[in-house]
């Protein structure tokens, strides 16, 4: 399975829970999504792929590399703009919130790379909608993974990051400063699909699991929404 980093600690309890069951236990890899995606429309053998948003599973899917009966997304996520532990920092969210200024005069905020990451992509659309995208397009630190983001933070490199809910909660070195209204960005969303290039006869069972009660309970467990379209 090729899932998006954002989701190791959650796939992996998940993977465990259905080995115990008596299957095989799912090869799992995590990256961010767009690396992700272009390995599968390059032919990469892989049964199951998960991505962060769902542009990158349309593409995967315009390549003919899903099987499009099995798309269903399976849990979801929130937006959160983060700080060091010790950070002092109290900014609340809304239209025109000085977020450039809590940066400082050289501080950059940290996302996932526009264009690329799905964190990246929902924190400009939020940031755009919120009308203080001008102020910071310039001062990214845009990285290649919502967890490269996340330690950028963590280790105080960064002042200020725009991750998941469930990445900031599972880094004690970062604290949530506050939480973007979901009608400021696209629903965050984990489309799976199973892929053309399957020979597992598992795989689609696997998929099946995390769509269900016990799956679900899973993702719950690690601070995921539920499934929704």
């Amino acid at each position: 399975m090729l899932a998006a980093g954002s989701l190791r600690e959650s796939l992996s309890r998940a993977a465990d829970v259905w080995a115990g069951k008596g299957h095989p236990h799912p090869v799992l890899s995590f990256a961010s999504s767009s690396a992700l995606a272009r390995q599968v429309m390059n032919g990469a053998p892989a049964d199951l792929f998960v991505a962060a948003d769902n542009p990158w599973m349309d593409a995967v899917a315009r390549a003919g590399r899903i099987r499009p009966a099995t798309r269903a997304v399976i849990a979801s996520n929130r937006l959160v703009l983060i700080a060091p532990v010790g950070s002092r920092v109290r900014l609340t969210i809304a239209p025109g919130f000085p977020l450039a200024q809590a940066l400082g005069p050289d501080g950059r905020l940290a996302t996932g790379q526009v264009g690329a990451v799905p964190v990246g992509d929902y924190a400009k659309e939020a940031l755009t909608t919120l009308k203080v995208w001008p102020q910071v397009a310039g001062r990214l630190a845009g990285v290649e993974t919502v967890r490269v983001a996340l330690a950028l933070v963590a280790r105080g490199d960064a002042p200020l990051g725009i991750v998941f809910a469930t990445d900031a909660a599972v880094e004690p070195r970062v604290r949530v400063v506050g939480v973007f209204p979901e009608g400021t960005h696209s629903p965050i969303v984990y489309p799976a699909a199973t892929l053309v290039t399957s020979t597992s006869p598992d795989a689609e069972g696997f998929r099946r699991f995390l769509l269900s009660g016990e799956g679900q309970r899973i993702f719950a467990g690690f601070g995921f929404g539920p499934a929704r379209n």
